[in-house]
């Protein structure tokens, strides 16, 4: 019987088989070591909700490329905004984001476009109390995840450029930063970023966000958990688009229907810890808790086993 059901995802037996195996592998990850290597440290730091979800967004948003790279910028930002985040960004103008951000510039980003960030989420604090309650009302608006978080960056940047190009020079990666329209890709700091503030609280996700639950969530999709989907059966999709995201979260969805994310982290960070690389090992292969529902992995080993011979 194929992996996958008519319907899409995996199939109702091939979720059995699998279920135990990654339970077991989520059991044996140790996460609070990974928080290290991971942009959710961040927002860690922070006891107030409103500071974690202020620094976690704008952990989130700058979160790509080489970690040694981004995390000094990230680190900059929070350490001259002092003790809140939030508070800092209740009260930052567009003098203020001019004094931070002159002369930033990180990869996509210069300084404009993080001051729409924290401009805008300042606006959204004020206006709404929370990111939440900004996040929620848009969310019950659309009833879908794209829609929701298209509209949620949208007003984000709903924020005074003329005035910021003026001081600060024009936008450059503004769309990569806060993609507005969404877009066909898998906005995968953007899911993210909910990730963090909606499942738990657990060791690495924080679980402040009550208004929205854990089953609405899709999966961060980025080449890490798109190549070990694929090895697990969980998607036969190729590309790093929304619609494999979805697929993936559909397959997750029958290995826990309430909390379909909660094996992401783990997953992810066997990729970018180099355990499972992009070019397999087969000895990193044989030891692996989750070979025997590997599509890879057991011919690998098979073929290594074969070639050293009697």
């Amino acid at each position: 019987m194929s992996r996958r059901s008519q319907s899409g995802g995996l199939s109702v037996k091939a979720a059995e088989r699998l279920r135990p195996l990654l339970e077991s592998f989520l059991a044996s990850t140790d996460t609070r070591s990974r928080i290290a290597f991971d942009p959710v440290e961040f927002p860690h730091r922070y006891s107030d909700p409103r500071d974690i979800e202020v620094s976690a967004l704008l952990g989130a948003a700058l979160a790509y490329g080489r970690a040694d790279l981004f995390r000094p910028k990230v680190d900059g930002l929070l350490r001259h905004m002092g003790a809140s985040p939030a508070a800092f960004v209740r009260q930052l103008d567009v003098p203020g984001a001019r004094e931070l951000l002159h002369g930033f510039v990180y990869r996509f980003n210069v300084g404009t476009d993080v001051a729409v960030l924290l401009l805008g989420m300042g606006k959204a604090l004020r206006e709404q109390g929370s990111l939440e309650a900004l996040f929620v009302r848009v969310w019950e608006a659309h009833g879908s995840m794209h829609g929701a978080l298209s509209d949620f960056t949208a007003a984000l940047r709903d924020v005074p450029m003329g005035e910021l190009r003026r001081v600060l020079g024009k936008e450059r990666g503004l769309h990569h930063l806060l993609p507005s329209p969404l877009g066909p890709g898998a906005a995968k700091r953007l899911n993210l970023y909910l990730r963090w503030m909606v499942r738990g609280p657990d060791a690495v996700d924080f679980g402040i966000w009550k208004r929205v639950p854990a089953s609405a969530l899709v999966i961060p999709l980025d080449t890490h958990i798109g190549r070990i989907a694929k090895h697990l059966g969980l998607t036969q999709r190729n590309d790093l688009s929304w619609r494999t995201a979805e697929d993936v979260t559909t397959s997750l969805r029958r290995l826990d229907a309430a909390d379909p994310v909660r094996y992401d982290f783990a997953l992810c960070h066997y990729g970018m810890s180099g355990v499972c690389p992009a070019k397999p090992v087969a000895d990193n292969c044989a030891k692996c808790q989750l070979l025997s529902a590997c599509s890879v992995g057991p011919r690998l080993t098979r073929s290594r086993a074969s070639s050293s011979g009697p």
